[in-house]
């Protein structure tokens, strides 16, 4: 790893290392249910201990996360003065035991079931909702969002689906207006029930890693919320909060009081400030369209205007009125559209959250509805989208990376050109990236990071010393070329899967490799968890600047090190029989932990005596092999390439096997 990771001051510049402050929780349970502490504890990489009353709560460490049962709770008001996030859970497959008046003095409330359990919706709930995934500052950063504008009455019927509906989708949206709830009384409620649409979200969450967005559209708004009842959207939003939405839709016509209070309990949970025009006579062009925006501005993360168009001269006044928000307003940003037919050149050039349907939704949940290739083929008929040259080179035939580059470009319905080179004479890509219609690349195995070719290095790039992305970036002064390294991410979303990332924070690691450049990537994703002590075998991290990286020299070293939280093997495939003496003999030390174990496999290709992460997993590790990691690294290339998200069970569903091995 070259000496570009050391920094003057000794200090390597990850930007997006973890700074978080040690989670302090109250875990309140339901009766025969104090095994969900057991995960969130495990999930936070902390110890946990259970308490009959309140009182037992006083004294014990931050570290350490305080279960106790629901039923037990006799002063509600006091669950606000114990200093900790609390959080009440209920399982839905047992007996409803939930209790409102308890609820309603808790920071969140997670729903879950026993069948099937999902650990990794644990690991994204608390992750939000502790502050330490933060995906509204991702989109941010993104030239173009959207949401997938789901109509079904029932999200259980669009779960079969949803891997394949989410491609080229930023967030979902829940319409919780158009949500049907079957009842003995009636077939369907106009408004459903508090613990169904909570079900609903828990559901929904479970099957997708897309941001939420809670909406509740009132009657005048295309919607079924009553109009006279505001406080009832209240009640929905509120609890969209405690369940961890990402976003929650806030009509600007509801009371200021009311909007002012869901700003000030929103937690981690992101404003939309919503306002709709069904009547067609509204004026971008009028005093009254910047002032609505100012009025949404006060409590809204994102403003969102919307309003009926006749003409299509409306779309050129939107875009003016566009181009005076976002000269006059910093913040926040402005997704703005027309809807019908003739608003749809509003919907392509609109870049904030632009709601899209897809062929398999059972209707569109707006007049004018494009879908997200709909979008793209007319940026490329308009000019605004040129058809470029993206090239997959070095081994993506072989793996099949390059065919699922190409499934991804067709399905988006995007122009570009995909081109596969398996072997690079000296001098090729200088010439590739210097083509006017050069778009991107995606190079597997990784070149060095020296390569004088490539004028700008991210940090990542730099520090791993590895480019396996250049991307293209398209600026007023022209093309700016940048080399980038996706694999270190997809480590890193592979290690927080099941875990938050401050499970991480100051725990032991064990990297194993033949040589620094095979584990260049996993180190760098380890310290961006802000990990450590780092001990390594079979190769010496010359390059660190951390001075908690140490090498094994002897079996008496490897003794002496305390029990690691999580072991990488990048050893090759048929040197990896040689981690699963160290998974049994670290498994027994693990024993005496009360949380963490955590296995990853990089090798490809066939492996050696053994399987390695098969051993791991019947070991009790949450273990993960090439193809978890090929899939979050994949997720990220394509977002650095066409700026389009690709979901993982896409990646993993569409891919086809050869891409794993």
């Amino acid at each position: 790893m070259p000496s570009a990771m050391n920094k003057p001051n000794g200090v390597m510049k990850i930007e997006e290392i973890i700074h978080n402050e040690t989670p302090r929780l109250l875990v309140l349970h339901d009766r025969g249910q104090e095994d969900i502490v057991r995960v969130i504890a495990d999930v936070l990489g902390q110890a946990y201990v259970l308490v009959p009353s309140l009182d037992g709560a006083a004294g014990q460490p931050d570290n350490v996360v305080i279960g106790m049962d629901n039923g037990k709770i006799k002063k509600r008001e006091e669950l606000r003065r114990k200093g900790r996030t609390t959080v009440t859970t209920h399982c839905i497959d047992a007996l409803d035991l939930r209790d409102e008046g308890v609820t309603t003095y808790c920071d969140y409330e997670y729903l879950y079931t026993e069948k099937p359990f999902v650990r990794r919706d644990v690991a994204r709930f608390l992750g939000f909702v502790l502050g330490q995934i933060k995906p509204h500052e991702d989109l941010k950063k993104k030239a173009r969002t959207t949401l997938l504008s789901t109509t079904f009455p029932d999200v259980r019927t669009a779960l079969p689906n949803l891997d394949i509906l989410s491609v080229g989708a930023d967030s979902v949206e829940l319409r919780v207006d158009l949500l049907q709830e079957p009842t003995p009384d009636s077939p369907i409620m106009s408004v459903p029930s508090i613990k169904y649409v909570g079900e609903q979200v828990m559901l929904l969450r479970q099957r997708t890693e897309l941001p939420i967005i809670f909406t509740t559209r009132c009657t005048k708004e295309n919607g079924r919320f009553p109009m006279d009842d505001p406080m009832l959207f209240y009640q929905y939003l509120r609890k969209a909060v405690q369940w961890g939405c990402e976003y929650i839709d806030v009509e600007l016509w509801l009371p200021e009081e009311i909007r002012q209070k869901l700003a000030a309990e929103k937690g981690s949970s992101r404003i939309i400030s919503a306002w709709h025009d069904f009547s067609g006579k509204f004026k971008w062009s009028s005093a009254e369209a910047q002032q609505l925006f100012r009025e949404g501005a006060v409590y809204g993360d994102i403003v969102k205007m919307i309003a009926l168009s006749n003409t299509t001269e409306e779309n050129y006044e939107l875009e003016y009125f566009r181009s005076v928000i976002q000269t006059s307003y910093a913040h926040p940003p402005l997704s703005g559209l027309n809807m019908g037919s003739v608003g749809q050149l509003s919907r392509t050039l609109n870049k904030v959250f632009t709601p899209i349907t897809h062929p398999l939704l059972p209707m569109i949940a707006a007049p004018g509805q494009l879908s997200a290739a709909e979008i793209n083929s007319t940026l490329h008929s308009m000019g605004q989208m040129p058809k470029l040259d993206m090239y997959a080179i070095g081994n993506v035939r072989q793996n099949g990376q390059a065919m699922f580059f190409e499934k991804c470009l067709n399905e988006l319905s995007l122009p570009h050109q995909l081109l596969c080179i398996e072997r690079i004479a000296p001098g090729a890509i200088e010439r590739f990236i210097s083509t006017p219609t050069f778009g991107g690349a995606h190079i597997n195995p990784p070149l060095p990071a020296s390569a004088s070719f490539l004028p700008k290095l991210s940090n990542a790039a730099t520090a791993v010393g590895q480019v396996d992305t250049v991307v293209a970036h398209s600026t007023p002064s022209g093309k700016l070329l940048m080399g980038d390294n996706s694999t270190w991410k997809g480590i890193r979303a592979t290690l927080t899967r099941e875990f938050v990332p401050s499970a991480y924070a100051g725990q032991a690691a064990l990297v194993l490799a033949s040589q620094e450049s095979q584990a260049a990537a996993a180190m760098f994703a380890l310290m961006s968890l802000n990990i450590g002590p780092i001990y390594t075998i079979g190769f010496q991290a010359k390059g660190m600047a951390a001075s908690n990286v140490h090498q094994f020299r002897g079996l008496d070293d490897m003794k002496k090190m305390e029990a690691p939280f999580v072991i990488i093997s990048a050893l090759p495939a048929e040197k990896s029989f040689i981690v699963s003496p160290l998974l049994k003999h670290y498994s027994s030390m693990v024993k005496k932990r009360e949380s963490g174990k955590v296995f990853v496999d990089l090798s490809n290709g066939v492996r050696g005596k053994g399987d390695s992460v098969a051993t791991a997993a019947s070991l009790g590790w949450s273990a993960y092999g090439i193809a978890d990691v090929n899939a979050w690294t994949t997720v990220e290339t394509l977002r650095l390439l066409v700026g389009q998200n690709v979901p993982y069970d896409f990646v993993r569903l569409a891919a086809g096997r050869s891409l794993y091995r």
